[in-house]
């Protein structure tokens, strides 16, 4: 069985799938515009951007209205908060599953530093007990010079 709802929040995430409908819902969200400005900056056919639009009519995120020759498009908003709405849900549960994760890893740790055996008084020497010389203070004798 399959709810209206369900249907609504399908068809409003397959449209949000594509980027050059997110682009769309982006430009229509500063002001609704004629379908050929929202095509021009897309470089494609007029009749493939028009797939595109008609994917986002029937999802219920643009709405178009004809005025004279020129249809115009405009943001429909609701579909989107609904959609807002429902990952909400999601946000929440994966919200609280992520404290608790923090909460755990956050006593592993504690834990943990407890169990390390105490710091060894430490020597600011080398462990080793070579010596290293120090490099030359002065650079060597003067090479050989060439003959002309």
């Amino acid at each position: 069985m399959v709810h209206s709802d369900n249907a609504t929040l399908d068809a409003v995430f397959a449209a949000l799938s594509d980027p050059t409908r997110r682009t769309v819902l982006e430009t229509l969200g500063e002001r609704s515009l004629s379908v050929t400005e929202l095509a021009e900056p897309h470089g494609m056919s007029l009749t493939g951007f028009m797939k595109h639009l008609r994917v986002l009519e029937d999802a219920g995120l643009i709405s178009r209205t004809k005025e004279g020759r020129i249809v115009r498009c405009e943001l429909s908003p609701r579909p989107m908060q609904e959609a807002a709405v429902w990952l909400s849900r999601y946000e929440k549960f994966w919200t609280g599953r992520l404290d608790a994760l923090a909460r755990f890893l956050y006593h592993q740790e504690e834990t943990e530093w407890q169990k390390l055996p105490p710091p060894q008084p430490s020597d600011p020497r080398s462990p080793s007990a070579g010596t290293t010389p120090s490099p030359p203070k002065k650079s060597g004798a003067r090479g050989p010079t060439r003959k002309r």
